[in-house]
């Protein structure tokens, strides 16, 4: 395709969420829940309609700590069935998508005589309940072999440690997978259309009323049933039904901070197992940067661009200071973000479906007019979400009955092909997005990406504005949130050319993507 050929996909997209038909399936929300949820109903062939309000994963689903895991944290708590469950579904995405996940060691540091015992035998029990999907077998280090992978532990009453094995993912990437995936299966799907009503026949919720955006036009659309999975909003989708329930939810923020990859050469990861708040602490490698976190911060409400607090930032660093030598500072960090996870109350609420699980297991509730509400969970669990979900789905909406084929499915792009990092997440697709203009020409110094990059995401993965290709189609504003602010008059200028756009639309759109990203700045 030519340059001056280019098409705006989006008009066909808004066509086809308007088809004149009732949809087995409208899905709110697109994220991880929601995009594994019409996934699951598009592979089983009911038909399936996704609206977004924003963008695919804006929310918590681009904000996590890029870690495909089974939860070591939660086999502490006793969480036995929710880490089984996870390591499962850890090893099927790390099948279906290994051009996005792979496999990572951790190193945990023993710096007390009974530290590598007692996490040994916790490790060896990940080991098993992974079984037959295990991604490698845990074992332990003697204080050299620690040493060697990860050389800035700090030396001092060192030891050993033990090695163990999780996932690791680009989280947005995945989203973006899923969301062609989707669309590999015949569903539509639809970003900033946020669904401002729904339609009720009688008490049974039977559609939703929603708003383009672009066009400020609004719609309706009917189902036989409608999931809402818009995570830590979900609450406002259940009082678009009942004014007066009852919220499902208590967020809680995570924040991690990117520094250099020279605070963690090598390939493996770091995990220290129990910080001041009782958590653990992650430092990762990834996309030849480091990510270090997270906090656990309960927040009032839900904000579509949280912002980290000066004690959570100072908390990740003071505790990766006392293992880490040299230790990050501030003036290191090339970012900062927060996600909320939406965890959900212990306690029981509107008498349907049970919410006494622990606060990470996804929760799903059935309202009285058939509105399913999905939330809790996390990503390395959004297939088998989807999958609980479109089960009730097919019960409550009359829908055939079918079994789930997606813990075989080859995501869209699936490539085992070994690529340079950023090129890897494209998979199959990554020969195309280089034939495309300005395949060699850098965004910006200090970033990975080409200028094709942002012609493929308007293209072909409903990229709309300069901080969708920033934040989630590229990762340009996690790995230095500065240097993106630069690159971002640039890419307005190939959107604009893209899209059709005028001079006045690349300084609004270049102005908003600033005022976004300097909340990653310190």
């Amino acid at each position: 395709m030519t340059q001056g050929s280019v098409v705006d996909p989006r008009p066909a997209q808004v066509r086809a969420a308007l088809a004149p038909q009732e949809w087995d399936v409208i899905v709110v929300g697109g994220g991880a829940s929601g995009l594994g949820s019409a996934v699951e109903a598009a592979t089983r062939g009911h038909s399936v309609l996704l609206l977004e309000g924003h963008d695919y994963a804006k929310g918590t689903s681009s904000r996590s700590t890029k870690l495909v895991h089974g939860g070591v944290r939660y086999l502490a708590q006793g969480n036995v069935s929710l880490v089984r469950e996870a390591l499962h579904e850890r090893g099927l995405l790390r099948k279906n998508a290994p051009h996005l996940v792979r496999d990572l060691g951790f190193v945990v540091p023993a710096y007390d005589w009974w530290a590598a015992p007692f996490y040994g035998i916790g490790l060896k029990m990940y080991d098993v309940l992974a079984g037959k999907l295990n991604l490698g077998s845990s074992t332990y280090l003697d204080r050299d072999k620690v040493l060697s992978r990860v050389s800035t532990y700090k030396e001092k009453g060192l030891r050993g440690g033990i090695l163990y094995f999780d996932g690791q993912f680009d989280d947005a990437r995945l989203a973006v997978t899923l969301l062609r995936t989707l669309e590999d299966f015949g569903g539509v799907a639809l970003n900033y259309a946020p669904v401002i009503g729904l339609i009720k026949d009688g008490e049974q919720v039977r559609g939703v009323r929603f708003r383009d955006e672009e066009s400020g036009q609004e719609h309706e659309a009917r189902a036989k049933i409608v999931v809402n999975a818009t995570g830590v909003w979900v609450d406002d989708i259940r009082r678009m039904e009942d004014p007066t329930v009852k919220p499902m939810l208590s967020p809680s923020q995570g924040v991690h901070v990117v520094v250099e990859k020279k605070f963690l050469p090598g390939d493996s990861a770091i995990m220290i197992p129990r910080t001041d708040d009782g958590r653990v602490l992650f430092a990762v490698p990834w996309h030849d940067h480091v990510v270090i976190g997270t906090t656990d911060t309960p927040v009032p409400q839900a904000d579509f661009e949280p912002h980290a607090l000066e004690e959570e930032v100072e908390f990740i660093l003071r505790t990766a200071g006392r293992y880490m030598d040299p230790a990050p500072g501030r003036a290191d960090v090339l970012s900062v973000y927060a996600g909320l996870r939406p965890l959900v109350k212990n306690e029981k609420s509107d008498g349907a479906g049970s919410t006494a699980a622990l606060s990470r297991d996804h929760v799903i509730r059935i309202s009285k007019g058939n509105l399913i509400t999905l939330t809790g969970g996390k990503w390395t669990t959004y297939r088998r979400m989807g999958e609980d979900t479109i089960n009730r789905a097919e019960k409550l909406g009359g829908l055939p009955e079918r079994l789930t084929i997606t813990p075989g499915l080859h995501l869209h792009g699936w490539s085992e092909d070994e690529r340079p990092d950023h090129w890897k997440v494209y998979g199959n697709d990554a020969e195309r997005v280089q034939q495309l203009p300005g395949a060699d020409a850098q965004l910006h110094p200090d970033l990975p990406y080409s200028e094709a990059e942002l012609r493929w995401a308007v293209r072909h993965e409903s990229a709309r504005t300069v901080e969708d290709v920033l934040a989630r189609r590229t990762r340009s504003i996690l790995l230095g949130a500065r240097a993106s602010m630069e690159a971002a008059p640039r890419a307005a200028a190939i959107l604009a050319e893209e899209l059709g756009k005028d001079a006045a639309w690349q300084a609004q759109q270049v102005e908003a993507y600033r005022q976004v990203a300097s909340g990653y700045v310190l």
